[in-house]
């Protein structure tokens, strides 16, 4: 079995604030080599810097729209989508003025997508449902979402050249779809639960997708309750990112089959705490379960941490006062496991 030689610390792409770049700065700046910093989302601009509008923007013939109830599957593009487009334009942009202005690029690049199951969870189809609920609506997003998504790569390679493009696919609600919970729009009663055959056949032409664009690492972030990772893993995908608070006995036994076939597990750390001895504190969130599994420490090389929650719902600055937790508690972990 191959594993990375340290642990390493990103973060979901949520930031606070509406300065993309102020959120650089602090990104690359907390995130520098060898851990991995992110392009920013930030949600605080307004409609299309959202997580569903900024992947939704990469739809292929796809447009979609913002009406009362989110973000609807429309004829023809409108003013939401071409926003979106602009905002994230700007970004790669700047990101590219950042970076280029940089004596010692990061070697690692990581770039979020909303998931295909997720994607069509939250967007609306015409006559008022959840786009979810109907088959040819999830295979036309799935396929749209496949086929946007390597211009997309291709933009941001160009914007940091050499760098390592790393994916992480956001399927919060993958789980909900597959278990038939996902509420109507009207909140009477649930839609049919998706075949989890489809699932995997859906994940796998992203991951492929993703490939054949040129992406290094990818990733799956879900919510632990009944989190599908062995249809995860099947679709070829690198790993997943779980808040370890929520992973169970079960999913756990899962992690460590995982890892020792080479995947990857991306641990979700509470780090809240300002306290004295946070860092190691932190760091006994994925170590002590680690040994219980009975896998040797120095196999968590495989590990990559984050934040249990994104970072927006604070400010620039504890977003970045977060960040500086995680690359200690990261530093904790690598001192633990050489021993």
């Amino acid at each position: 079995m191959s594993t990375t030689k340290q642990v390493t610390a990103t973060a979901f792409s949520a930031w606070p604030g509406n300065d993309p770049v102020e959120a650089l700065k602090i990104v690359r700046g907390e995130l520098g080599t060898p851990h991995t910093p992110f392009l920013p989302q930030l949600p605080d601009r307004g409609v299309g810097s959202d997580a569903i509008g900024r992947t939704a923007s990469l739809l292929v013939e796809l447009p979609v729209d913002v009406q009362p109830h989110g973000w609807r599957l429309v004829d023809r593009p409108g003013k939401d989508i071409r926003r979106a487009h602009s905002a994230l334009s700007t970004d790669i942009n700047i990101l590219a003025d950042i970076a280029g202005a940089e004596q010692q690029p990061s070697d690692e690049l990581k770039i979020e997508l909303v998931g295909p199951l997720t994607l069509s969870s939250a967007l609306y189809v015409h006559r008022g449902e959840r786009a979810v609920s109907d088959h040819g609506a999830r295979r036309e997003i799935a396929e749209s979402l496949a086929a946007g998504v390597g211009q997309h790569l291709t933009r941001i390679q160009s914007a940091v050249p050499g760098t390592r493009l790393v994916v992480q696919v956001d399927e919060h609600m993958a789980a909900s779809a597959l278990a038939g919970t996902l509420p109507t729009a009207s909140g009477y009663r649930t839609l049919r639960s998706i075949p989890g055959a489809e699932a995997t056949a859906t994940w796998t032409l992203l991951v492929d997708a993703l490939r054949d664009a040129g992406a290094h690492e990818i990733v799956f972030s879900l919510a632990a309750k009944d989190a599908p990772l062995q249809r995860i893993l099947h679709s070829g995908a690198d790993g997943f990112a779980l808040d370890v608070a929520g992973i169970s006995r079960e999913q756990w036994d899962i992690t460590a089959g995982a890892v020792e076939s080479g995947k990857r597990l991306w641990a979700g750390l509470e780090l809240a705490s300002s306290q004295s001895g946070s860092a190691s504190k932190a760091a006994d969130q994925i170590i002590v379960p680690w040994r219980e599994l009975g896998l040797p420490l120095n196999t968590l090389g495989a590990v990559r941490v984050m934040p249990a929650q994104p970072l927006d719902r604070g400010t620039p600055q504890q977003g970045k006062t977060v960040l500086g937790r995680l690359s200690a508690a990261a530093d904790a972990i690598n001192q633990r496991m050489l021993g």
